[in-house]
């Protein structure tokens, strides 16, 4: 099973470029303190990586069910 990133919208994209406001919502954000599972793949880093002065980012192990 792939890792997976957790990655939670702690800082306001107000004053910022339209382009960093549609990556958060690309990512699946829609408001501050929202909590989102994505899987780490290549593409989500770079997302990550465009807005990571607006979002936290942990990498989470597939848990044993």
């Amino acid at each position: 099973m792939p890792k997976k990133l957790r990655i939670t919208y702690v800082r306001s994209a107000i004053g910022y470029s339209s382009r960093q406001k549609r990556t958060i919502e690309a990512l699946g954000l829609r408001r501050l303190g929202d909590v989102v599972e994505q899987e780490d793949t290549a593409v989500i880093r770079g997302m990550v990586n465009k807005v990571q002065h607006l979002v936290e980012v942990e990498e989470v192990g597939h848990e044993a069910a």
